[in-house]
């Protein structure tokens, strides 16, 4: 999960919503548009959003994705698809703006380390033409001043025919991270240069997300 610089504090709270039954630590970054808030959290090892593995949506979009395409994954985190996706033979780049995720990255990705980056998102240009960008937890981890932003540098990666695929999260609670959106929202923000072509349920989803998410894919128009 990625969060980003703003200008503006966020009136998030401290900390993502914890695993079921679990207690949050201590912290001491309160504004999940910096990396520090980010960087404390992987440090400590409270990690919520982290499904430690690959979701059974993304597997099955990958395998009917025939041939494989450039992949970017904005906000990676641990990155455990992008090694799905490097073992598998796919041309993957992934980034993260918080250097303690990146670290945590490239040490499970091991020979395939350099396959991810510290970068803001809103301003990067990646080494390959992504026909897919992964969405996972990263534009929940955006407070909602930024979603324009985030329409509008996916529409500016991705070419015409180009996906964007992965996990949304809906709710409608104000704070975050995770923040949710409505689906009317999602369809105003995106529907202008995407066309939604998937919209499916997810069977597993881990805790902090259960019940509130869905495997879409978003053809660039």
């Amino acid at each position: 999960m990625e969060g980003n610089p703003m200008n503006k504090p966020s009136s998030a709270p401290s900390s993502p919503v914890p695993p079921a039954g679990g207690a949050v630590p201590a912290f001491t970054t309160r504004d999940p548009n910096t990396a520090a808030f980010w960087d404390e959290r992987f440090r400590q090892g409270f990690t919520p959003w982290d499904q430690a593995g690959v979701p059974a949506a993304f597997a099955a979009f990958a395998a009917r994705s025939a041939p494989p395409q450039p992949v970017l994954i904005p906000g990676c985190g641990s990155a455990h698809e992008a090694l799905w996706l490097a073992r598998a033979g796919w041309r993957v780049h992934a980034i993260d703006f918080s250097a303690d995720a990146v670290a945590a990255a490239r040490k499970q990705l091991g020979p395939h380390a350099a396959l991810v980056e510290q970068a803001d998102f809103f301003t990067y240009r990646p080494p390959l033409a992504p026909g897919w960008i992964y969405e996972r937890a990263f534009l929940c981890a955006l407070p909602p001043v930024r979603r324009a932003d985030y329409a509008s540098q996916m529409a500016s990666l991705l070419a015409p025919g180009g996906l964007l695929a992965g996990f949304f999260f809906f709710d409608d609670m104000p704070k975050g991270p995770p923040f949710g959106i409505s689906r009317g929202e999602l369809d105003a923000l995106l529907g202008p240069s995407f066309e939604l072509v998937e919209d499916e349920p997810v069977a597993d989803s881990i805790p902090v997300f259960a019940g509130r998410e869905r495997w879409m894919t978003w053809r660039r128009r």
